[in-house]
């Protein structure tokens, strides 16, 4: 029997399935835009035409529980879905950091597990990206082409959306080029996550980096690996890290 995966976040929807074989067959990435169910079974319709047959299902993800709880699938824990894929496809890990829509992690696999998470505030996320690139009158994709070019960053805070716009605002009214702005606020994403959620704590190691921003935005990509100092033998950035969780869940 396949198993099916399904990881409900506060922007998208991503489903793996595995084979009898534990091969990765298929997998997607998803906004749902508040239509969660209606998104979640349209990518069931999807994966029914696909391959049909049986499935073992589980659901894991910020907005997974409700769902969950409403159509009787089993429910996994974020942070144990995520540990079961990390054992599974990079055991030698020693952090991961994952960015979502709303949510930021830091998980710690050796030297003492731990996992530490963002609060109720979206600063420092994939929301937190989106809207800046609004306020810059841009997609985010433009934005992450732009920060490539950069020659300088200036200080903004992504605690926080508004206090980030009164820094950017400002910048961009002093005719600051937009490509340094970009960076900048990319470079923002990393300072909130490494400094408000690993707490002094040391990000070192073989660190695994995961979910969509970190996966689709090259710029922020850099940033990380600037800021941590990281070769690229321990910066390690899976073609499955939009799905990794989903990929545990199932």
């Amino acid at each position: 029997m396949k198993l099916l995966g399904i990881d409900v976040g506060s922007t998208t929807v991503k489903v793996a399935v595995i084979d009898e074989k534990d091969k990765l067959i298929y997998s997607s990435y998803v906004r749902h835009f508040s239509k969660v169910k209606e998104t979640v079974l349209s990518e069931l319709q999807t994966v029914k035409k696909k391959f049909g047959g049986e499935y073992c299902v589980s659901i894991t993800g910020s907005a997974g529980l409700g769902l969950s709880q409403r159509s009787g699938i089993h429910f996994v824990q974020e942070v144990q879905a995520a540990f079961i894929a990390i054992r599974k496809l990079h055991p030698d890990t020693d952090v991961a950091v994952e960015l979502g829509g709303e949510d930021a992690k830091i998980i710690f696999v050796t030297g003492g597990t731990e996992q530490r998470m963002n609060g109720s505030c979206a600063g420092g996320t994939g929301a937190f990206i989106d809207q800046m690139a609004t306020l810059l009158n841009m997609t985010v994709e433009e934005m992450d082409e732009l920060s490539l070019t950069a020659g300088k960053t200036y200080p903004i805070a992504s605690r926080c959306g508004v206090f980030a716009k009164s820094d950017v605002q400002p910048l961009l009214n002093q005719g600051a080029k937009k490509a340094d702005i970009a960076a900048s606020i990319f470079q923002a994403v990393v300072d909130q996550t490494v400094s408000g959620l690993a707490q002094g704590r040391r990000i070192k190691g073989k660190v695994l980096f995961l979910g969509g921003p970190l996966y689709f935005l090259k710029g922020l990509r850099n940033a990380f690996v600037n800021t941590l100092k990281l070769d690229e033998e321990n910066a390690v950035f899976p073609d499955n890290a939009p799905c990794f969780m989903a990929i545990g869940a199932g």
